[in-house]
């Protein structure tokens, strides 16, 4: 598959995951501590060998758009960012050899389940911890923020998941 059909996937998946995250997701809020923030997945699918600055330039428009339509200034862009610049870290942790294809999608149909549990767990927990401390960064009550910290990220886990194995985002690799 070209280049030129994944940016095409990669703008639409922008504008899908930026559409879902803004009319359905941000209205969930399940027992006041469940807040799913799937939206990252773009920035989880991106390409390897895609430069790191590149993808934080995506990661921060991205972040800064659900900012706007969630009236939280930077807070999903300071996350995104930071989930794209740590994501060469966690790449070179979860890989053995580093034998990542130039222009692969890192989805679930392109490693075994396994190895894309592990990269989204990494890259989910990076993004939720920062945006919650973000979030409560000049309050004292903590315990609440660790609740919805650790059940948030459970819940984006899990939707992010789910839907690879129903909607396949594939470059045409395999």
């Amino acid at each position: 598959m070209t280049n030129s059909q994944n940016i095409l996937r990669l703008i639409l998946l922008f504008v899908v995951l930026l559409t879902l995250q803004v009319l359905v997701f941000n209205n969930l809020n399940f027992l006041g501590f469940i807040n799913p923030y799937p939206y990252i997945l773009l920035i989880l699918t991106m390409p390897f060998g895609v430069s790191t600055s590149l993808l934080m330039v995506v990661a921060f428009i991205l972040g800064i758009s659900v900012d706007l339509f969630c009236n939280t200034p930077g807070m999903h862009a300071g996350a995104c960012v930071l989930m794209a610049y740590l994501r060469p870290l966690i790449l070179k942790y979860i890989s053995q050899h580093d034998d990542y294809k130039l222009g692969t999608l890192p989805t679930l149909y392109t490693y075994d389940a396994s190895w894309y549990l592990k990269y989204l767990l990494m890259g989910v927990t990076i993004h939720h911890f920062a945006l919650f401390a973000f979030e409560q960064i000049d309050t004292l009550f903590w315990w609440p923020t660790i609740l919805r910290f650790l059940l948030s990220t459970v819940m984006s886990v899990a939707i992010i998941y789910v839907s690879q194995m129903f909607v396949r985002i594939s470059d045409g690799s395999r």
